[in-house]
């Protein structure tokens, strides 16, 4: 499998990418352009025949119209002489063209033997306990086993092959989601909860592993949803939305995008309700590096990337997200929510539900009129999609304007945000 790495800035780029999704510049398109470009200075006229004359010449080009056949397409396991103590990493092909695929090439791994000690980047040592079935990955509950001291507080233990997607988390919360950093940013905001998970540990296990420990976050909106509750409230889905328009405002103002919106990634606490977490980073971006905001380039990423039935317009052309696709996708999830389905939910080709949502996206009135029909829509819906939809690719939201909103009533605006979720349904733990 080849693997792609961007002469200027270092990052792994997929064969896919045109644009390099860190720095913006353009990629080499073939090994033998990387090799080139790393060692200009050195190669005289003659090395560089010698390098050209290596590179074989029934290796086939990816583009962007074609399978991936190339990537692996039955399930590979890693040689050991070993199986019952080293971990099965897993790569899969290209997900078929459904609107609930994933991106086209995911590693994962098996879970770790319960009772395993991790030890992660501060010396902290955490034992593993059984997965768990409240997350959508591989997720493990953890107890902290370093010191004499038992501490009562519940631990997650998130686990993935270590060059997997959940190294893009780990540098999310390095770069942009320190405790320290929420804190000033909620005093600063006047918010007196701000929903992104606290990271209090990570680590390597086995230099295949890589892990990251969370304080227990508690269930998902999407398990009470499959409870049979199967839609939401009004009001429960305008305020679990303003809660996430706050952590959308704090990564947005870090230079991150999350990328992936959805009931899987939405976690209530079953304690207090007035807690609701946005988690899932591991397909977060840094759309504006250095404070410049990236430009408007299809094709620069795989198409399609993503959850498919909620991803933005700009992910199905393979433009890197910005703000506007965070916003987009939370309003086909808060439309979800309302409704129970989408207008595109029983389309089977990807093209076929771009193509749904650039029509509605010009035409919010008929979108409402598709999902209630003779029913009345939510008035508010409607001005919070028209918001969002016509934003600009690089225009930054307003928050608080599109809070206001979804409110609906500007002077009540801070009770209506932080009360408790409206929310009748047995949260189990």
């Amino acid at each position: 499998m080849i693997v792609h790495f961007c002469p200027q800035c270092g990052q792994k780029a997929e064969p896919l990418f045109i644009f390099c999704p860190y720095c913006g510049i353009k990629l080499p398109r073939d090994e033998q352009e990387v090799i080139l470009q790393g060692t200009s200075t050195s190669l005289t006229s003659d090395s560089k025949k010698e390098v050209a004359q290596r590179k074989s010449p029934t290796k086939r080009k990816f583009c962007l119209n074609s399978p991936q056949k190339e990537i692996y397409d039955t399930p590979t396991k890693l040689e050991s002489p070993d199986q019952d103590c080293c971990p099965v990493i897993h790569v899969t092909s290209k997900a078929k063209n459904s609107p609930r695929a994933k991106r086209a090439k995911t590693i994962s791994v098996d879970p770790l033997p319960e009772s395993t000690i991790v030890t992660d980047n501060s010396s902290k040592k955490w034992k593993v306990e059984a997965p768990s079935p409240r997350y959508p990955r591989v997720h493990h509950e953890a107890q902290l086993a370093s010191g004499t001291s038992v501490e009562k507080q519940k631990y997650s233990l998130k686990l993935d092959a270590k060059d997997g997607r959940i190294y893009n988390e780990q540098n999310f919360f390095q770069r942009a989601a320190k405790k320290t950093t929420v804190d000033k940013w909620k005093k600063s905001h006047d918010v007196p909860f701000l929903g992104i998970p606290n990271c209090v540990g990570f680590g390597l296990h086995e230099d295949i592993y890589r892990f990251l420990v969370f304080v227990d976050l508690g269930r998902s909106l999407q398990s009470i949803l499959d409870e049979g509750v199967g839609r939401l409230s009004e009001k429960t889905v305008f305020q679990i939305s303003c809660r996430m328009l706050d952590v959308l405002e704090y990564i947005h103002e870090n230079e991150y995008v999350h990328g992936d919106i959805k009931a899987e990634n939405i976690f209530v606490n079953p304690a207090n309700l007035q807690e609701v977490y946005l988690v899932g980073y591991y397909s977060s971006f840094r759309y504006a590096p250095g404070g410049k905001h990236g430009a408007y380039r299809e094709g620069s990423r795989s198409p399609h990337e993503g959850t498919v039935e909620f991803i933005s317009v700009d992910l199905h052309k393979g433009a890197a997200p910005s703000r506007r696709s965070d916003l987009e996708t939370l309003g086909y999830c808060m439309l979800k929510w309302l409704h129970g389905s989408l207008p595109w939910n029983e389309e089977i080709n990807v093209t076929a539900v771009m193509n749904h949502k650039e029509r509605y996206k010009a035409d919010i009135t008929e979108l409402l009129r598709q999902c209630y029909g003779r029913k009345k829509s939510p008035g508010v819906l409607k001005d919070f999609l028209e918001q969002v939809m016509f934003l600009n690719y690089d225009e930054k939201p307003d928050y608080e304007g599109l809070k206001k909103i979804l409110a609906q009533s500007p002077d009540n605006i801070q009770s209506f945000v932080y009360s408790p979720l409206d929310l009748k349904v047995l949260l189990r733990v």
